[in-house]
């Protein structure tokens, strides 16, 4: 297997149907995506050597092509030694954190498959997280594109059949390896990456990579109380009033704006070395990593001398776990939670502490002035009795406590950047800067080549088949909230003028469900699901439709205030909700002979749309949620279009909103209140017969998205958690947005699934 590491890039791209504005890089490629940028290219060669090696990438379209040069340096002379196409059946997956050798620092992989085919793989590793997710879209474009390009049967390699696209057997003569002299050599690296080059990126403001990302504030209401009861060094001390009755801990966090980017926070937050973490951490600046889980996932060890904690004798220890995850925003959030671990048991001569369970979340700001800005937050549980001793008689105490410890890294922080100017900008700084891509200045004879190679033939060759040496190679919140779209509810006025950017119920059926034939008579007490229906609301393991009034929807301005508005019932009814186990995945469950969808009430129903949650456990579970409504589907509606178009068109579309509504404090805010892009984030299949359209959602192929659900499965007993669907809706005329349906899931039990 070969892999490939990415270092920083730098990438133009366009939307398969161009806006009227585009760039010349755009308009050169007619509307296709254009990345490229520095790689290392890893692998394993035939005698089973690691080797690494630095690459350039270039990604045109859905043709991929890999240099030895900057292509762009010379472009009538440098050729690529390798090229290969991304197709329909690329599947991608973010591997988060990962260290190469020994010596040198940490990249964040991403992986890419085959799905017809496991064994065609390989791995892009970037400098940061942020390049992992410019590849990731760049990559995700370049299929969904090979899928328009199929299904419509246009495009340059409209001549492909699918017997030609899946068979990754065929080796094809692959580009001969051309040697250049007298070039002079753009970087040069031994046996392996002694250091990571940090290349500037340079994406426009418009850039279609970012066209899926919504506003930076949440799309669900959340029941919170933040009061400010302190400030420390310029950083606001909250307290969270609405958690502080009842509950088995009190809310704090520290909130400030640090001038740099989120990359570089996020950085600075999660290393290990130690030589950055005593210019700012008091507390946990001497960590040591025991065990990488996942990428997304270590237990690291620290220890602490109290000099300023000065009532603890001894010295002091503790174990903790560390997850992180990037949002479709580009947002980090960072859980920390104590735990144990074999390697570090308790040893003489330290106290072993609990570091109190607290979230980083790490937001970036718009600024006017172009300079890098975040809003860091550090929230943190503490136990009621000791926050009511401390707020109230004993206040100087609480400065000389862990949690106190904790809340002031955010204005160490701040400091810390202050006083090294060169971490603020938004790139880290850069060992060579790279030119201004000009697609049409690579040498066009080459990439005019007929490129059938699979993308993954073309890319997992060992490396030293053609390598003969190595050494050849080479604001503040509130502004930005504003900004960002965040719905301002400031008067009676607004909102009754925010009634004429919604929609009625009523309305939207008209639009998305046919008026040629009257509404089917249902009886809906005949259909019935695995999971009962709840009966109040202090009702257990069951399941309830919420009405969409808590969750926030765009508005039918929001293509130019950003604003947003209560979703309103939704259009679809929800039916019932089925609690399956296996296993092995579960797919395709509208078949199942036993399904709702299978019975002679249910093939009465005009229109039935299913998803199911796939989630990944031992044994697996789905939750099936059914959807029905008493008309057929409007074909011509923004509704029919998402039913009968293809898969490139649904993954765009189909949105999520979670919001835990009760339940511990960290698996809230691990979760959020966040849109997202289901066919962005995880892989959907969709199956469309007869009267239904099933959506598997298989969250199992996001190692992301599984690491939140495994959280969620630990305190399922005790959350309550509503999801709205919807189709995303991205012109005028498919504006306001309507929630398709909503599901409320009242403290299931794991062990009341049903085997499948």
């Amino acid at each position: 297997m070969a892999t490939v590491a990415v270092e920083r890039t730098e990438i133009a791209s366009a939307e398969p149907e161009p806006e009227p504005e585009t760039t010349s890089e755009r308009s050169s490629e007619n509307g296709s995506i254009y990345a490229a940028g520095w790689v290392y290219h890893l692998g394993v060669n035939s005698i089973g050597h690691q080797f690494c090696h630095l690459r350039y990438l270039l990604l045109r379209g859905n043709c991929l092509f890999m240099y030895k040069r900057d292509p762009h340096d010379n472009p009538t002379a440098i050729l690529p030694i390798r090229k290969g196409l991304i197709t329909h059946t690329l599947m991608l997956q973010d591997l988060g954190r990962r260290k190469l050798t020994a010596g040198t620092g940490d990249l964040y992989v991403l992986a890419f498959y085959n799905r017809l085919d496991g064994a065609k793989k390989g791995e892009i590793a970037c400098a940061t997280p942020a390049e992992v997710r410019k590849w990731y879209n760049a990559f995700h474009q370049a299929k969904h594109q090979a899928e328009y390009d199929l299904t419509s049967g246009t495009g340059r390699h409209r001549r492909l059949n699918t017997d030609d696209e899946i068979n990754l057997e065929v080796r094809r003569p692959r580009v001969r390896r051309y040697a250049q002299h007298g070039l002079q050599k753009l970087v040069k690296i031994g046996k392996g990456p002694e250091m990571l080059l940090r290349q500037a990126s340079k994406i426009g403001n418009n850039n279609v990579l970012s066209a899926n990302i919504d506003d930076e504030t949440g799309d669900a209401l959340e029941a919170h109380d933040w009061r400010c009861v302190r400030t420390i060094n310029g950083i606001r001390i909250f307290e969270d009033a609405a958690n502080s009755k009842g509950g088995k801990g009190i809310l704090l966090k520290s909130v400030g704006v640090v001038n740099a980017s989120v990359d570089s926070v996020f950085e600075m937050v999660f290393s290990l070395d130690k030589r950055n973490r005593y210019d700012w951490d008091i507390l946990t600046g001497d960590l040591e990593l025991l065990e990488a889980k996942d990428g997304h996932c270590d237990i690291v060890y620290g220890k602490y001398e109290p000099k300023y904690l000065s009532w603890w004798n001894s010295k002091i220890d503790f174990v903790f776990s560390r997850q992180w995850f990037q949002g479709q925003d580009g947002n980090y959030t960072i859980l920390q939670t104590p735990t144990i671990h074999k390697k570090k048991p308790s040893k003489s001569g330290y106290q072993r502490k609990k570091i109190n369970p607290s979230i980083w979340e790490i937001r970036k700001l718009t600024s006017l002035d172009h300079v890098a800005k975040c809003l860091v937050t550090q929230m943190v549980e503490v136990q009621p009795s000791f926050w009511d001793r401390w707020k109230g008689s004993q206040p100087e105490k609480f400065e000389k406590s862990i949690p106190f410890s904790l809340l002031s890294q955010v204005a160490c922080l701040r400091e810390y950047f202050a006083a090294n100017p060169a971490l603020m900008s938004e790139s880290p700084s850069a060992i060579m800067q790279p030119k201004l891509l000009v697609p049409s200045s690579v040498n066009s004879d080459a990439e005019d080549q007929d490129t059938n190679d699979e993308f993954y033939d073309a890319i997992a060759i060992a490396e030293d088949e053609d390598s003969d040496d190595d050494n050849d190679d080479f604001a503040d919140a509130d502004a930005d909230a504003d900004k960002g779209g965040k719905v301002k509810l400031k008067n009676v006025s607004w909102a009754i003028a925010s009634l004429a950017l919604k929609r009625s119920k009523a309305s939207v059926a008209d639009i998305e469900l046919s008026g040629a034939s009257p509404p089917v008579l249902i009886d809906w007490s005949l259909l019935n699901g695995s999971l009962r229906q709840a009966k109040s609301e202090q009702d257990s393991n069951c399941w309830s439709s919420p009405s969409g009034d808590g969750f926030m929807i765009r508005c039918k301005t929001y293509l130019t205030d950003r604003s947003k508005i209560a979703g309103g019932e939704p259009l679809l009814k929800l039916v019932a909700v089925d609690w399956l186990k296996a296993e092995h995945r579960i797919d395709a469950v509208a078949l199942n002979p036993k399904c709702l969808v299978q019975t002679e009430a249910g093939k009465k129903i005009p229109f039935i749309l299913v998803v199911n949650l796939q989630i990944p456990a031992s044994p697996n579970y789905s939750l099936v949620a059914y959807y029905g409504s008493e008309r057929p589907v409007n074909k011509e509606s923004l509704l029919g279009r998402f039913v009968e178009g293809p898969d490139v068109f649904r993954d765009s579309r189909f949105k999520l909103i979670p919001s835990i509504v009760e339940g511990y404090w960290m698996v809230k805010r691990a979760v959020g209140t966040k849109a997202c892009l289901l066919g962005k984030a995880v892989t959907c299949r969709y199956l469309r017969q007869d009267n239904f359209l099933e959506i598997d959602v298989d969250i199992g192929s996001s190692s992301v998205a599984r690491s939140i659900i495994s959280l969620v499965l630990g305190y399922i007993t005790g959350i309550v958690v509503d999801l709205a669907i919807l189709i995303e809706g991205k012109d005028e005329k498919e504006l306001p947005e309507y929630i398709l349906g909503t599901v409320r899931l009242n403290r299931v039990r794991l062990d009341s699934a049903v085997p499948l």
